[in-house]
């Protein structure tokens, strides 16, 4: 098979919601042509979707390198940037013992994360959540509305806003 028929295969794979095989073909069309950025951004995201950051970010990096003019690979490898620095935020808000020596540290991540992804409803809730915990309650509401005002007609979002502004007002008294 010469490259573009791993491609179409991965398509076919894709389709038939074979994400692993897929992952396959695009790797034996990435080995048949190493300098198809575009193969590479494919690839990226269905490693991406099949919860492979590391390899995902791999490929979205090398996509970039070959082909830095297309905005929607600089997109992509942000929102998988974004993507790690809230996984490494949530394992330290969820780990006690790995936030005791900057309780900040998960904060400075997340905004980060918000800065490479403006659109990452997850960075600003995890950020509501770490505010909430070192009692900065307003901090944590700000996050909030600004992840409401992505996702308007998300009910549990509505929820943790109200359970906010409870703890605000515990806070308070």
């Amino acid at each position: 098979m010469n490259h573009n028929d791993f491609v179409k295969a991965a398509y076919r794979s894709i389709l038939r919601s074979d994400f692993a095989e897929a992952i396959h073909f695009f790797e034996a069309a990435i080995a048949a042509s190493p300098d198809d950025a575009e193969v590479r951004y494919r690839c990226s995201i269905t490693y991406a979707r099949s919860g492979m950051l590391e390899k995902a970010l791999e490929h979205a990096l090398a996509a970039l390198k070959l082909d830095n003019g297309k905005p929607e690979y600089r997109l992509h490898l942000q929102h998988l940037q974004a993507l790690q620095l809230v996984q490494e935020a949530k394992r330290l808000l969820e780990d006690e013992s790995a936030g005791t020596n900057n309780p900040y540290h998960p904060i400075t991540l997340l905004k980060e994360a918000i800065t490479l992804d403006p659109l990452y409803g997850d960075a600003y809730v995890w950020l509501a959540i770490a505010h909430s915990r070192m009692n900065e309650h307003l901090q944590a509401i700000a996050a909030m509305k600004e992840v409401i005002s992505l996702h308007p007609d998300d009910s549990g979002l509505r929820q943790l806003m109200k359970d906010l502004q409870k703890s605000l007002q515990k806070y308070i008294q």
